[in-house]
């Protein structure tokens, strides 16, 4: 029986590093969010696959958390020569993977498929699987207009103001082959500590995978990615601002609450472990940062072993 995480970019590498320090590989499935996708230059990119690819294979750049350690970026700036935008730094290495991938797209191949095959050119021995192998993209109602994720992102580094958050085709999509099963016959199901809207919240509008989550009989656990009103990385907390839900671990929690049985939270935040149990949601703390190898796996074997200490 599968541990299952549900998986964004850096914060869900970061712990998915630690797990793999903890446990036999072979025993991870990753669901990953792929609403996040983008095409650059004609070429079909992943950002939260690749990151957790790169991340578990020990190329990632250990100072961004995205793009190959030592990476260049020669082509970049011959395409901005070219008069193309280059807001989005891909490096000369990095572009190897979407040159392929995007060939085999052209081929037939499902994104199911190619990570699969990505995943074990680079060694790794867990199961990664793509929410759905049918394109959904993640979307801001700004007031600027509707901005696809990279250029609310990084082009325009998170500031507009957003009143909601679209994922289109989702509705007509459907879980890739593998990631039902794999939630209904899991024996652990953790959320890693990712954006609830933009990294969750995508895998979460697949149509069934919800579903599957609020019956499985397997327990679901969630680390948060707030700490002390603050994210971790990224717009979560401005996010959550926006659309009036408390920048905590409790609303985080409130996000989830229909299939939670575990909420871990980091010990800074100790003070609300009250109010998250008041939802019907168990509620445990740990040392949720992660600036190292050994505290990545000391966190990912706190979260095994409340999980499996639920009753």
């Amino acid at each position: 029986m599968q541990t299952v995480v549900l998986s964004g970019g850096v914060g869900a590498a970061r712990f998915l590093a630690g797990l793999v320090q903890t446990m036999d590989e072979s025993e991870i499935t990753v669901i990953s969010n792929t609403g996040d996708d983008s095409e650059f230059y004609g070429l079909y990119v992943c950002p939260d696959i690749d990151i957790v690819i790169y991340t578990l294979a020990g190329m990632v750049n250990p100072e961004t958390g995205w793009g190959l350690e030592g990476d260049t970026f020669s082509a970049l700036k011959e395409l901005d020569v070219l008069g193309c935008e280059t807001w989005f730094g891909l490096g000369d290495r990095d572009f190897a993977t979407h040159i392929w991938r995007t060939a085999r797209m052209r081929q037939g191949d499902t994104l199911s498929e190619i990570t699969r095959l990505l995943a074990s050119a680079r060694g790794l021995g867990l199961q990664i699987l793509p929410m759905s192998d049918e394109r959904v993209r993640t979307m801001f109602d700004t007031q600027e207009g509707l901005l696809p994720f990279q250029d609310y992102m990084v082009k325009r580094r998170s500031q507009p103001k957003v009143a909601a958050i679209r994922f289109e085709g989702a509705k007509a999509a459907s879980p890739a082959r593998g990631v039902v099963e794999s939630i209904e016959s899991a024996r652990r199901i953790i959320l890693a500590p990712s954006n609830p809207y933009i990294s969750i919240g995508s895998i979460l509008a697949v149509p069934g995978i919800r579903e599957a989550l609020r019956r499985t009989p397997a327990r679901v656990a969630a680390i948060s990615p707030i700490v002390e009103g603050k994210a971790v990385k990224g717009p979560a907390a401005k996010l959550m601002q926006e659309f009036g839900v408390e920048v905590s671990p409790f609303g985080v929690a409130q996000l989830y609450k229909d299939f939670l049985d575990l909420m871990i939270i980091d010990e800074q935040d100790a003070a609300i472990l009250g109010r998250i149990e008041d939802l019907g949601i168990k509620a445990d703390t740990a040392q949720t940062m992660m600036h190292s190898p050994q505290a990545k796996k000391t966190l990912a074997q706190r979260a095994l072993e409340r999980i499996d200490a639920l009753k």
